[in-house]
């Protein structure tokens, strides 16, 4: 079985400038890249010394919020149903407004590129973590929150070879596809 050459290039053009201009659009286009990290939820069993006394339970969890983009992001707001001690790290600007349902919101004026910030938060039962945040927003729109979970990761290299064979395998596909169509039309 020959290669029918003009085939493969008719083929393979048009997904490689699609690969082209994903990669320029990325490497030229400047916008925010919000994401919301929920890193931790524990807890605390705290002793006290006094005779006959009930240990005190302390929650925590924290929000970790980075801005991965190439533009600032305005105004990023983390609502809350019930606003618990918090501690902002790094050190930056923010406020505290009161929303009209009762809830509190955080906001940051100003989240620069390549910038990440972590929101922790101190509260006791019968508060949750969960009955804690509500929503996590940009002027752009909604965050996206991510939950996470640690894990082992895979080498770079192995990432690429992967993708590169995910390729040609979408390719040969396509050619395979191409090649049977014609031969059932002829």
């Amino acid at each position: 079985m020959s290669i029918n050459w003009d085939l493969v290039v008719q083929l393979g053009w048009p997904i490689v400038l699609l690969f082209i201009g994903a990669l320029l659009n990325h490497l030229l286009e400047k916008r925010e890249r919000i994401v919301a990290y929920l890193s931790h939820v524990s807890s605390f069993r705290l002793e006290t010394n006094a005779p006959d006394a009930e240990p005190i339970w302390v929650y925590t969890h924290s929000v970790v919020v980075r801005n991965s983009g190439r533009k600032a992001a305005t105004n990023v707001r983390l609502g809350h149903n019930v606003l618990p001690n918090v501690n902002v790290t790094p050190d930056i600007q923010y406020e505290m407004r009161e929303l009209p349902s009762g809830g509190k919101e955080i906001v940051i004026p100003n989240l620069v590129p390549k910038k990440e910030i972590t929101i922790s938060y101190l509260y006791y039962p019968p508060t949750t973590w969960n009955q804690i945040n509500t929503h996590l927003e940009t002027d752009e729109g909604p965050i996206k929150v991510v939950r996470v979970m640690p894990q082992i990761q895979a080498p770079t290299w192995v990432l690429r070879c992967i993708w590169a064979l995910i390729i040609i395998g979408v390719i040969s596909l396509a050619y395979a596809a191409v090649e049977l169509v014609q031969r059932v039309a002829t």
